[in-house]
C-alpha cells in the first residue's frame, strides 16, 4: 500500500464512477472504480479495484478543488 493523490474523478458511459490518483512514491497514475454503475456490463469494471492499464487511459477527469 503506497500513498495516492486524487487527482480527480469522472463518470463512465456505463455508469461507473472512478478516481484517478498518482501514487506519491513512484508517480505513477492509477485509476480505480469507485463504484460499479447499475447497468455496466464489463468484467473490467468491479468496485475498488483498479482499472487495467489498457482501460485507463482515456479516462477523463473532473478536477477536484483542494480543501482549505
Amino acid at each position: 500500500m503506497s500513498l495516492v493523490r486524487l487527482l480527480g474523478f469522472a463518470t463512465l458511459e456505463c455508469g461507473c464512477v472512478v478516481g484517478r490518483y498518482v501514487e506519491l512514491a513512484r508517480t505513477r497514475e492509477v485509476v480505480y472504480v469507485e463504484e460499479k454503475g447499475s447497468a455496466c456490463a464489463h468484467p473490467h469494471h468491479r468496485r475498488n479495484h483498479a482499472l487495467p492499464r489498457r482501460f485507463s487511459g482515456a479516462v477523463p477527469v473532473v478536477v477536484v478543488a483542494k480543501a482549505s
